[in-house]
């Protein structure tokens, strides 16, 4: 991962464009609210290589986890999670197929509960980069 990191981080200095998501609507929902601030896996290697959010919608929670340019087009195998953090555990759990960009969690009936939003970036079976929310009661 470290390398992919350093990777990204050059292009991220090329490019400039970092792809950003535009998400609005959740699958089998229609329009959805973002809730809290967007958290960034990769944040803390010094570049951001994906997006996640939670968004509330047809009365559930939705975890949202976009891939940006900056490292979807180094063309490296990769596969994205998303899924609710809640006190008893990951709800709505899903992980996308081989460079699939974006993911949503299934909807969550936790809008009573305090969660957050997590996402991994899997490019490596024994490692993955993650980024999670802030909470949401």
């Amino acid at each position: 991962m470290k390398r992919s990191l350093v990777l990204a981080g050059a292009l991220f200095v090329a490019v400039m464009s970092p792809g950003m998501a535009h998400a609005e609507s959740a699958p089998g929902c229609g329009p959805v609210t973002q809730i809290g601030r967007t958290a960034y896996i990769g944040a803390d290697a010094g570049v951001q290589l994906a997006s996640v959010k939670q968004f509330k919608g047809c009365g559930k929670n939705w975890a949202y986890t976009y891939v940006w340019d900056v490292y979807h087009n180094q063309g490296n195998d990769y596969r994205v999670s998303a899924g609710i953090l809640t006190s008893s555990g990951t709800k709505g759990y899903k992980k996308g197929a081989n460079r699939q960009r974006e993911v949503w969690s299934e909807g969550t009936n936790t809008l009573t509960t305090c969660t957050q939003a997590q996402g991994h970036l899997y490019d490596n079976p024994e490692y993955a980069a993650f980024a999670t929310t802030d909470k949401r009661c």
